[in-house]
């Protein structure tokens, strides 16, 4: 749903369309924000607007109308469809297509037309007896129809004092492409057999016989294909609620009157009783009636081990069934579900993020009035020393045509494309312009441990073995009897014994405990493996040896195992989640980009403690048992303490911490809501990678902010020259073509980034 109400107050969140930049949502916010009774924030990245409103007093309508009236569009979006293929993920899919192609089709037209254009008025050779006309014909189409955008924003931002990027494309194309139309009908521009020769001469000339079509033209493609590229590459905010929603059962079997009834997850109803087989998700969230089980709920609760259930436990939908046969009745269903909570934590924290306000637009609102302010001063100057209208506003005319970079529609995302692009060939994939600038103020990282710094899968770590046996023939019995088990942690110990002896005996017996272990005969053994309870039962005890050695691993937050055979203890087991050998080595590096790291995990305090300190992590810096929806809150306090907080994780339990987080980034071997909630996916799954990520962004970073520099500075160069009425046409589509070259060339530097790892 996408409302919600309380007594007194309600809360809507609108889709806004038609912002082109951070400062629309400024705008919109404010407006919102002055109406009584209203609180809302606006986010561009996602382009949303949470509006909570006193329901009594204000409508919906009433929202969206002031919307509209800030010269925006709104509307409720329909809530996300739980099913893959269902309507709501076509319709996702259609609206994004839908929201390109007209940008696509402008782009490829500006493209078409406006190569003859430059191609013209740039070589003397193809100047034939009228080419001025066939430019007017085909850039007047690239002036009016693809620059549209450009001219609405700039009207919309002209309504109300502010003035953008757009402002100054508008303004730039128009005055070139009016001053060329007065040229070319009341000048001697449209004369048979005129032509601009290629002078980069610095001399007065008759502004009637210069056009400047190619500028108007040119800047219009080029700004449209560094918009639409920048469009393909921004984030889509709704991916990481439909991942979430998609990682829940689909169907479930239901018993009903004594059978068994296939249904779908949709049509469960609290206190139905639904049959989970082992190697199933459970449907939803409920309590175990009858079975005991592992169950695998790692990617929820950020738990390595296994959770034991037996009649009486609950359990969460969306968890992996590891072991026996269940039962189970559901408590929760729908959008209570845990599962469907946190898809909302995930939505909440996307639209509080701030997305960064662009770079281009912060120096255009103040580039633009500027110029502005330089052409009327001009106008002014030439009329008041009587040098006739004409040279007046020629040389108005062209402070405003030289003044619009065409290289600033291309520095950002040039650089986006070459930084991604080498990001991609490392492993590293950044998700749009937005994430960058966090990248250099971040300045504590928060790190999940299960996934990420730790391997995520149960491991044999050691054996202390007793003194009649050895550690071969240990593993070898204990291994083949847990070979037979699908326990994860069974699982674990025979990949290991597999791996240190290599084939492993067949059981001539087995059974299992429930919540104890496994009981077999192994080469004529009677072999036990499990916890101590198991062999107490057979009134069988730990030497002072093996019981100090389970005491101590189960201090460091390890599983024990104890091992028995023919009546008398043999060995205990360490199993535990493998810390991955490149995470201490990682986390000195985050250390060495000025980052304080901490360890947040759902796991006991005593097993985050060890993995901290084999991994170098402060103690004060370890959260641990921290559930899901608290991870969010973590992250918000650590926020509210000044820092700029970055979040690696890779479950699902991770992925609302992720979208709060003023950088997420996500592990690529992880869950599919993680990887859509972050902002850079690491696909190795190599902690390293998160170092060289925040290494990568800030070099990206610094080439954007190199490349608006050099892409005003050979316009504004060019400046004196146009308002002393020195400026012909070949030297403003030099300034045009050299800033693109240059900003081109510096974005292709970031190909030569090398990653430490």
């Amino acid at each position: 749903m996408s409302t919600t109400e309380t007594a007194q107050t309600a809360q809507v969140e609108l889709s806004i369309g038609g912002m082109t930049c951070a400062s629309c949502a400024a705008r919109i916010e404010k407006k919102l924000n002055r109406m009584d009774g209203v609180a809302a924030t606006v986010n561009y990245a996602t382009e949303k607007a949470k509006v909570t409103y006193d329901g009594d007093d204000v409508a919906v309508a009433d929202l969206i109308a002031t919307v509209e009236a800030t010269g925006y569009t709104a509307q409720e979006p329909a809530p996300p469809s739980a099913e893959p293929g269902g309507a709501g993920a076509g319709e996702a899919g259609g609206a994004d297509a839908d929201a390109l192609r007209p940008l696509r089709e402008r782009l490829i037209t500006a493209v078409v037309l406006s190569v003859p254009v430059i191609a013209m008025a740039m070589v003397p050779a193809l100047q034939f007896e009228y080419w001025q006309w066939l430019s007017l014909t085909l850039a007047a189409p690239v002036v009016t129809y693809a620059a549209w955008p450009f001219h609405k924003a700039a009207v919309t931002n002209a309504r109300h004092g502010a003035a953008t990027m757009d402002t100054l494309i508008s303004v730039g194309t128009s005055a070139a492409f009016l001053w060329s139309l007065w040229a070319l009908f009341f000048g001697s521009a449209g004369m048979p057999g005129m032509t601009h020769a290629f002078e980069l001469t610095i001399e007065r000339s008759d502004g009637a016989g210069n056009i400047y079509l190619e500028a108007a033209a040119g800047v219009t493609a080029f700004i449209l294909a560094g918009r639409y590229f920048e469009a393909r590459s921004k984030r889509k905010a709704g991916a990481a609620l439909k991942a979430l929603l998609e990682l829940g059962a689909k169907d479930v079997t239901v018993l009903r009157g004594g059978t068994e009834k296939n249904v779908l997850v949709s049509e469960l109803m609290v206190g139905d009783r639904f049959l989970v087989r082992p190697g199933e998700k459970i449907a939803t969230d409920g309590r175990v009636v009858e079975g005991t089980s592992a169950v695998d709920a790692s990617m929820l609760t950020g738990e390595s081990v296994p959770v034991e259930v037996a009649p009486g436990d609950a359990v969460t939908g969306a968890t992996l069934n590891v072991g026996g046969r269940l039962v189970v009745e559901a408590t929760r269903v729908g959008a209570d579900t845990q599962l469907a909570r946190m898809a909302r934590l995930v939505e909440d924290a996307q639209n509080g993020k701030a997305a960064a306000q662009r770079l281009a637009d912060r120096i255009s609102g103040v580039f633009v009035p500027v110029v502005i302010a330089l052409a009327v001063a001009t106008l002014g100057f030439w009329l008041g020393n009587g040098s006739g209208l004409t040279a007046a506003f020629t040389a108005a005319v062209a402070v405003l045509i030289i003044a619009c970079p065409c290289a600033l529609g291309l520095a950002t995302p040039t650089a986006l494309m070459v930084g991604t692009g080498r990001g991609a060939q490392l492993g590293i994939l950044i998700k749009g312009p937005e994430v960058l600038e966090t990248t250099r103020r971040v300045d504590t990282i928060v790190l999940d441990k299960t996934g990420t710094v730790t391997t995520g899968r149960m491991t044999l770590l050691a054996t202390h073995v007793g003194e009649n046996a050895t550690e071969d023939e240990v593993l070898r019995i204990a291994g083949a009897l847990e070979h037979s088990s699908e326990h994860p942690i069974a699982q674990a110990v025979a990949a290991g014994a597999t791996e240190r002896v290599g084939a492993l005996p067949t059981p001539e017996d087995f059974a299992n405990v429930p919540g104890l272990g496994v009981q077999g005969i192994v080469e004529g053994h009677a072999v036990l493996v499990g916890r101590e309870q198991l062999l107490a039962e057979w009134e069988i005890h730990l030497s002072s040896e093996l019981k100090r050695a389970k005491d101590a691993a189960e201090a460091a937050g390890r599983t024990a195992i104890a091992v028995a055979w023919d009546g008398e203890a043999r060995a205990v087991l360490e199993v535990a989640d493998a810390v991955k050998e490149t995470s201490p080595e990682a986390i000195r590096r985050l250390r060495e980009l000025g980052l304080t790291p901490m360890l947040l995990t759902g796991d006991n305090a005593a097993v985050a403690a060890s993995v901290a300190a084999e991994v170098g992590i402060a103690p004060e810096h370890v959260i641990a048992e921290v559930l899901p929806q608290d991870k969010v809150d973590v992250v918000k306090r650590l926020q509210a303490e000044g820092r700029s907080v970055a979040m690696v994780g890779d479950g699902v339990n991770d992925a609302a911490a992720l979208a709060q987080a003023d950088l997420g980034l996500a592990m690529g071997t992880g869950t599919d809501a993680a990887i859509e909630a972050g902002d850079l996916t690491l696909v190795r799954g190599d902690l390293r990678a998160a170092a060289d990520a925040i290494r990568l962004s800030r070099h990206t970073l610094g080439t954007i902010k190199s490349n608006l520099f050099w892409a005003f500075a050979y316009n504004v160069a060019a400046l004196p020259l146009a308002a002393a009425g020195l400026l012909n046409p070949m030297l403003a589509g030099a300034a045009m073509a050299f800033s693109s070259v240059f900003v081109v060339g510096n974005s292709l530097r970031l190909r030569g980034f090398k990653a430490l790892s």
